[in-house]
């Protein structure tokens, strides 16, 4: 089983506003060896947020071996046949660099509104989407008349080099989980602690089999905060508010790596003995620390991590 971390921008997150600060963070990420930087997809709402497909791009322009992942771009919300030529040509240019995720998107109504799809629709048109992905990516002369899009003779290349292998959902409810089994090829979820992915992992499993599917073990993965401090209280205490409201109902000490260096990798194994082997820490730490994060994280945890089976 091969342990993988890489990072996460939920925003923009640098000083500033000088584009080259992401592309510096890229080029450092890769310097020190870091497996991915993953974008976050936000569609309504306050906040600096970068669209993923189009910074995944620039930064595979301005890189050589550095991955790139979604995390996760809002499937329900984009037209199947103009993401699939999308992100074909990004992992196309890239060299194979591309690592899709989806997910339904949030409960903000905002969100449902801006982009015309009501709640209601989101599961439906996920489905109907990533089956037609499939076929767009890996099938000539694509026709396809469902509920939701009507595509006659399509075909999209060049084609992307995870085309039959690669494609992964988030999500941890029940529902989500059974999506992961029916349609995904592996898992990335956020706010989910410890002992939830030892109890989603052989459910997912469960669901893949009964889909006549298979899920490589080591495709099971999960987005953590994380911040490398000697005061973890003082951190927890400024941090903890934000990152609560994603799992109000658990404490955020659960599913955040915060303290020491010791103490994330501490947690990250306790993720990788329940079952996890792809890790994305997203910092919360102030815009001026990002890139001493980055070198503290790779020097006194990505090792280790990395090495614990």
């Amino acid at each position: 089983m091969s342990i993988r971390v890489g990072v996460s921008l939920a925003g923009w997150q640098f000083p500033g506003q000088d584009p080259e600060s992401l592309f510096e963070y890229a080029a450092q990420c890769e310097a020190l060896g870091l497996d991915s930087i993953w974008l976050s997809e936000r569609l309504a709402g306050p906040g600096p947020f970068l669209e993923p497909l189009a910074a995944i791009a620039m930064m595979a322009a301005r890189t050589r071996t550095l991955k790139f992942g979604m995390s996760v771009v809002v499937l329900p919300a984009r037209n199947p046949v103009v993401l699939a030529r999308e992100v074909a040509t990004i992992d196309f240019l890239s060299g194979g660099r591309l690592l899709p995720a989806f997910g339904l998107g949030t409960d903000d109504a905002r969100e449902q509104e801006a982009t015309g799809v009501p709640k209601s629709e989101r599961a439906g048109r996920t489905d109907e989407a990533m089956g037609l992905l499939r076929r767009l990516w890996t099938e000539d002369h694509v026709t396809h008349q469902g509920r939701y899009f009507h595509v006659t003779d399509v075909t999209v290349r060049p084609r992307p080099s995870f085309a039959h292998r690669a494609v992964w959902f988030g999500g941890r409810s029940e529902p989500a989980l059974r999506r992961v089994g029916r349609l995904a090829d592996g898992w990335l979820a956020a706010g989910v602690t410890a002992d939830e992915v030892r109890e989603a992992v052989p459910m997912i499993q469960r669901y893949t089999e009964e889909a006549g599917r298979a899920i490589e073990d080591d495709h099971y993965g999960v987005i953590l905060p994380y911040y490398i401090t000697d005061d973890r209280a003082a951190a927890l205490a400024r941090y903890a508010p934000g990152i609560g409201r994603l799992r109000p109902d658990v404490p955020v000490e659960q599913y955040t790596a915060i303290g020491t260096a010791r103490d994330c990798a501490g947690l990250m194994e306790r993720y990788v003995e329940a079952g996890a082997s792809k890790f994305v820490l997203r910092s919360v730490c102030p815009p001026e620390e990002m890139f001493t994060q980055l070198e503290l994280l790779a020097e006194g945890v990505v090792e280790r991590v990395e090495a614990y089976v």
